[in-house]
């Protein structure tokens, strides 16, 4: 499924956001999903290991203005990784947030979550590691691998 590029940007921008610039690769991303309409890859700033954001390839400010096709691209992801992230770390549950404060570019947060504190965003401690977001991006792709996508998991 592809959405409609024909579909005008809501709003005018005047550089490409952060997010682009990871899709792009103009700045480092532990990429853990891309197809052709939605990419996946850590948080720098994470809930918890295995934090992963959904993001469409094209920038919309906010979830709000995509076209209903790709939303539902995008909410399709999203609980694809959230089956990844509960079985990589054994998660009882994974949580799911869209807050788009952070980068005017949509993007959905999916994270491992075993109450309802692992959703509180005053907590998130940026890693310093590459290590540490090496690990869980390999961890999380096993699991997408095991659980049928390996398709949209890049090797790394």
């Amino acid at each position: 499924m592809t959405v409609n590029e024909d579909v005008p940007i809501s709003k005018e921008k005047k550089m490409a956001s952060v997010f682009s610039q990871i899709i792009n690769g103009e700045l480092p991303g532990r990429f853990v999903w891309k197809d052709v309409d939605v990419v996946c890859f850590l948080s720098i700033a994470p809930l918890r290991p295995g934090h992963t954001l959904v993001v469409p390839r094209r920038e919309f400010d906010s979830w709000t203005e995509l076209p209903a096709e790709l939303l539902g691209r995008v909410m399709s992801v999203a609980q694809v990784i959230g089956q990844g992230v509960e079985r990589a770390w054994s998660a009882p549950r994974s949580g799911l947030a869209i807050a788009g404060f952070e980068v005017p570019h949509c993007h959905v947060h999916v994270s491992p979550t075993w109450s309802m504190d692992d959703l509180d965003f005053t907590k998130v401690k940026p890693v310093n590691d590459p290590v540490e977001l090496d690990d869980a991006a390999e961890q999380l792709r096993t699991a997408l691998r095991e659980l049928g996508h390996g398709k949209f998991v890049p090797d790394a």
